[in-house]
């Protein structure tokens, strides 16, 4: 059985791509974090990183809300991965 953290790691990977997957949004993300592509490639895997793609869908909720029916789940699961990628 995978762990919460596992299941949010995976979760959240799935929305990092379908942020990626729109040129303005990606641009965004990018925008905010402060990073180049190959540095978020190298990065992808990282729970800060994840979290912090969470967050960026959270402060638009359009976006939070289409990403979650992109990934057939709830908002509210993309809200509980952050939460759990950002617990020490």
């Amino acid at each position: 059985m995978a762990s919460a953290e596992t299941n949010a790691e995976a979760l959240a990977l799935q929305a990092l791509v379908w942020t990626l997957g729109d040129e303005s949004r990606a641009r965004r993300l990018l925008d905010l974090t402060g990073l180049d592509p190959s540095e978020l490639r190298a990065r992808a895997g990282e729970a800060t990183l994840l979290a912090a793609t969470l967050s960026f869908l959270e402060s638009y909720e359009p976006d939070l809300v289409a990403c979650a029916e992109a990934l057939d789940i709830g908002p509210e699961q993309l809200v509980a991965a952050r939460a759990t990628l950002e617990r020490p």
